[in-house]
């Protein structure tokens, strides 16, 4: 058996002030993991929109400091400025990260609040993205965002912990690569949070139009993707895999 029952725990990063030492330590802890982890090709992948889309609009719930997306902007190639909203309750983003939207002619704007409170607005997106956040909401909670996330975006990707014992192993040998106390308790947390099988899939509001693609993504993660018509491409059918983790 390589999966374990979902338990979710508060995390100690939520609780701390944005401008903590502790929390700002942590929060380039995540940096590191998330290049450790690949998240930003993986979602930078998933994410790939139609190379004829002019001025892509783009979301991310649960942005944190707003490098992750960054990134990723910096890979892609729009035809014409993308509109960047960066969602989180206590946002750590930084004039420079902002610099570094607008020098590849990125639009991008702040809104410094709950991202259920910000999806109930009414403007359209081509997508919405979500890194290491899913996994801080049961599953009725998730129904509700989710449902709330379809009336807005032609799409939904999210990259989550991927709840299976290998993972857990990892999270408890994060010390050999230095990162503080604040990343080892809840990187522990949020993999017996995270997800595995389809079980974000069978969360999504049913309804015409929607393709739904959920699996593995590297050796720590999960993928979680929500098309509708052809805003993103298909993900390509991934390697088959032999044996347990």
């Amino acid at each position: 058996m390589t999966t374990f029952p979902r338990r979710l725990e508060p995390e100690w990063l939520d609780e701390l002030p944005a401008g903590d030492r502790r929390a700002v330590r942590a929060r380039r802890d995540l940096r590191v993991l998330n290049r450790i982890m690949g998240h930003g090709s993986i979602l930078g992948r998933a994410l790939r929109l139609r190379a004829t889309r002019e001025s892509p609009r783009i979301a991310e719930l649960g942005a944190g400091d707003g490098t992750l997306l960054l990134r990723i902007a910096r890979r892609m190639r729009f035809r014409g400025d993308a509109d960047i909203v960066l969602v989180d309750r206590q946002p750590a983003v930084t004039a420079d990260t902002l610099a570094g939207y607008r020098e590849i002619g990125c639009r991008v704007r702040i809104a410094a609040m709950d991202a259920f409170d910000w999806l109930t607005g009414e403007a359209q997106y081509d997508a919405i993205v979500a890194n290491l956040f899913l996994h801080h909401f049961d599953a009725s909670a998730l129904a509700r965002l989710f449902a709330m996330a379809a009336a807005r975006a032609a799409a939904f990707v999210a990259c989550e912990p991927r709840r299976a014992r290998f993972p857990l192993a990892g999270s408890h040998m994060l010390g050999l690569i230095g990162c503080n106390d604040v990343t080892r308790h809840d990187a522990v947390l949020s993999v017996r949070a995270g997800f595995t099988d389809s079980e974000l899939s069978a969360l999504w509001p049913p309804g015409a139009g929607w393709t739904l693609e959920e699996r593995r993504a590297g050796l720590f993660s999960h993928l979680f993707v929500a098309r509708r018509g052809d805003t993103i491409a298909p993900l390509p059918t991934p390697p088959q895999r032999r044996g347990g983790e």
